[in-house]
């Protein structure tokens, strides 16, 4: 009603408007026609990019209140004439490839401040908002009631920098870069450099910082900023024997750091005065020895090594260093909630896995989100802490979280040079192309080669897509005739077997003496990369919940059999008479990563089935085994995916895919396929099964056709007991819930569920 009111007020105003003119000066026009594009020449553009955020509560990473930064002040956009159109430019340029949705009337709380835009309209094509008609900035006629919001799909442009990110607040143009520069030959050829004279990147060059009240606090910083977690003493009497005879430049004479810094530009810094004669009588250049992590190790030769957290771990990280923050609580991992979510916090988790400080703390569950318990809530380290487990935190409740809170980290990481021995040649995007290697022949010289594309797969591709710095291997490609730009020709790498964890290619397993049957250079191995990919995790407890034995007469099963769900004994049976023993339960198959999950075949080569009425889009999808206690098969199931798509999502998500009328098939983030108990396939055959202990295993993707963020959680294990009348499953759970101690004594527990005959 006061909107009506204020709109007719408006009306009367513009009538009066037209007999006096002097009057029109004083009203706000809302009519459409003098509607403008807030004008490209104003201060805004000219000086820096317009900052769009998202705010409010309650909301994922990927929906909130609009809120944008202009003439130094946060303010909002008001929901009149907001349209989808408004939402996608938005999203764009919050780093998303486009809007599921958008809210009114204040879905996530009123802002505060300025309202900066009103009626705003767009076509959907803008790079900004600002380039949209409005009435212009601060000109509206809203109250905070009416703040518009915007829901993002979770997927992010490739490139661009991730928002909802805690970040140093620090002055990066006092101090932008930071090395060690070493002195000691030998060190100067091995990677990382853990020891050398601290210098800062100053104009064209380097210079020095003074060590007159250097501590052991200062030197734990640098050492965390450049991806080590830990600091050594060094023998400040070799280095001035040398550094004496050096000209030094001072740029800083002093630094206090209390040690729990993630920069060294976040310490209070004194800056050596330009006109001084001496910068640092009686001191020399700071000089810092880090101690490496783990992964870091391998050329340094070290004898003290550092210990790697076992009760902690990162999950769904494109690169090394970054994931959601999971920990081990009675041998079961879970999450940590993003609640008081810090940096401090998020250095104790990065030291503790053997690299540097946090470079990032991550919220909304950025780097995907967990299935299992969610353990830790408003985490409070202090920075100096041995373990997360050493800060205070709150237990949690299900009423205080969900996983799409689960916390993450980005974690400084040595820097290795291994991005220079690498490189892709002939996509059309940074993200795609030919593999390269650098090689060295025998007489020392470095050329460009190719690998050998027979045996590279998708982890290949995930190991090298990682060195390059692009995220993720979308696929790994055999042949790369189509993209034969370059002039390399030779194959120096073949028989390349990675485990998909390595930092770098040369880590990988791989031939001596290069060995190729397609040798030409169109058959050589190439890679697509993305920022996100999906990661499928099977609900283990429904499996558990809903298993029980069925006798199946013949007669219904030839459907099945066609598709081959059945044993191979069943092709001797005397059909139609007789049955088969199918041991049934439902899969529920999530898709908690960062990318929709879709079949790796476009859909011109899926293939129809006629007997149950759907295209198969993959080969196999789901593998299901029971195997004895020496591992060995003794009845097999495998499903084609009869047709992926989105049977339920969270609240909030939009299904995406489905399979009727040959539509899309996939996943979407944040839903689920269900393939219920009573569908045909949807079973394992175990008519020739004794009774006794065996293990029941069901694998997702199994032959890694489609790329995920994570492949170790796409198995699923039960204790099973079969009296050959009942079965009971115990026990269920995904491949990396448990820790490794109880998936060792895992066998030894079969349990017991009453599971009754149908």
């Amino acid at each position: 009603m006061e909107k009506r009111r204020q709109r007719q007020q408006l009306a009367v105003s513009l009538l009066f408007g037209l007999w006096f003119p002097g009057c029109l000066s004083q009203t706000t026009p809302s009519s459409r026609a003098n509607l403008a594009p807030t004008p490209s020449g104003s201060p805004q553009t000219k000086t820096e990019q317009l900052k769009v955020r998202l705010a409010g509560y309650p909301r994922k990473h990927n929906e909130g209140r609009i809120e944008l930064f202009y003439k130094g002040e946060w303010g909002t956009i008001c929901d009149d004439d907001f349209s989808i159109a408004n939402a996608n430019v938005l999203c764009r340029q919050l780093g998303f490839v486009s809007a599921t949705g958008w809210t009114h009337s204040a879905k996530y709380g009123k802002g505060q401040g300025k309202i900066w835009l009103d009626n705003v309209l767009c076509n959907g094509g803008e790079k900004s908002i600002e380039l949209c008609t409005s009435r212009g900035w601060g000109n509206s006629d809203c109250t905070h009631d009416e703040d518009a919001g915007v829901v993002c799909k979770d997927e992010r442009i490739p490139g661009f920098v991730d928002s909802n990110i805690i970040d140093a607040q620090v002055d990066e143009r006092k101090l932008e870069e930071v090395r060690l520069r070493p002195v000691v030959a030998t060190a100067k050829k091995k990677m990382p450099i853990t020891e050398g004279v601290v210098e800062v990147k100053h104009k064209d060059g380097w210079a020095q910082i003074c060590d007159l009240g250097w501590t052991i606090k200062n030197t734990r910083v640098v050492c965390g900023m450049l991806g080590f977690p830990h600091e050594r003493k060094v023998n400040k009497n070799f280095y001035k024997l040398y550094l004496d005879r050096q000209k030094n430049f001072y740029l800083i004479h002093s630094v206090a750091c209390t040690g729990t810094e993630v920069h060294l530009a976040a310490c209070p810094l004194e800056f050596s005065k330009p006109n001084a004669t001496s910068a640092c009588a009686g001191g020399m250049p700071a000089v810092v020895s880090c101690m490496p992590g783990p992964p870091f190790m391998q050329n340094s030769g070290l004898k003290k090594k550092v210990k790697i957290s076992s009760n902690v771990r990162l999950k769904g990280g494109a690169r090394l260093g970054e994931g959601r923050v999971e920990v081990l609580k009675d041998n079961e991992w879970g999450t940590v909630c993003d609640d008081r979510w810090s940096l401090l916090s998020a250095s104790v988790v990065c030291r503790e896995l053997g690299f540097g400080s946090a470079k990032e703390a991550l919220t909304g569950a950025r780097m995907g989100q967990g299935m299992g318990p969610i353990y830790m809530n408003e985490v409070k380290c202090l920075g100096n802490e041995k373990s997360i487990w050493n800060c205070p935190f709150k237990n949690i409740t299900s009423e205080d979280c969900q996983h799409v809170e689960d916390a993450a980290v980005r974690c400084n990481i040595p820097y290795m040079g291994l991005e220079h021995t690498i490189r892709i040649t002939g996509g059309r995007t940074r993200y795609e192309g030919r593999v390269e290697v650098l090689t060295s022949d025998s007489n020392g010289t470095m050329s460009w080669g190719l690998i050998c594309g027979e045996t590279w797969t998708t982890k290949e591709a995930m190991v090298a897509c990682r060195q390059l710095g692009l995220g993720y291997a979308n696929q790994g490609l055999q042949e790369t005739w189509y993209w034969d730009s370059s002039n390399v020709t030779e194959m120096v790498m073949s028989g390349v077997k990675c485990t998909g964890s390595e930092m770098a290619l040369s880590h990988c397993q791989h031939h001596k003496i290069v060995s190729c049957q397609k040798a030409a250079a169109k058959f050589s191995a190439g890679v697509i990369c993305s920022e996100t990919a999906s990661d499928l995790v099977l609900n283990a407890p429904l499996v558990q919940q809903t298993v029980y034995i069925e006798d199946r007469p013949l007669h219904m099963l030839y459907c099945a059999a066609e598709e081959d769900c059945l044993s191979k004994s069943a092709a001797k049976a005397n059909w139609p008479y007789g049955h088969r023993r199918l041991l049934r339960f439902s899969s529920q198959i999530h898709n908690i990563g960062r990318a929709d999950f879709k079949p790796k075949a476009g859909r011109h080569s899926w293939v129809w089935h006629a007997c149950h009425g759907h295209y198969h889009s993959m080969d196999i999808f789901t593998h299901y085994d029971l195997l004895n206690a020496n591992g060995t098969k003794v009845a097999e199931g495998h499903k084609a995916s009869f047709c992926l798509e989105d049977t339920e999502c969270q609240e909030g998500v939009s299904k995406r895919y489905e399979c009727a009328n040959f539509g899309d098939q996939g996943i979407t983030v944040g839903c689920w396929d269900l393939y219920r108990h009573d569908i045909d396939c949807q079973w394992l055959d175990i008519t020739d099964v004794k009774p006794g202990n065996y293990i029941m295993q069901v694998v997702i993707n199994p032959n890694y056709e489609v790329a995920e963020s994570d492949f170790t959680n796409n198995g699923m294990k039960c204790n099973c007991k079969y009296d050959g009348h009942r079965i009971w499953l115990h026990n269920c759970h995904i491949g990396d819930a448990f820790s490794e101690e109880a998936e060792k004594r895992f066998e030894k527990y079969p349990g017991q569920i009453n599971n009754k005959i149908s």
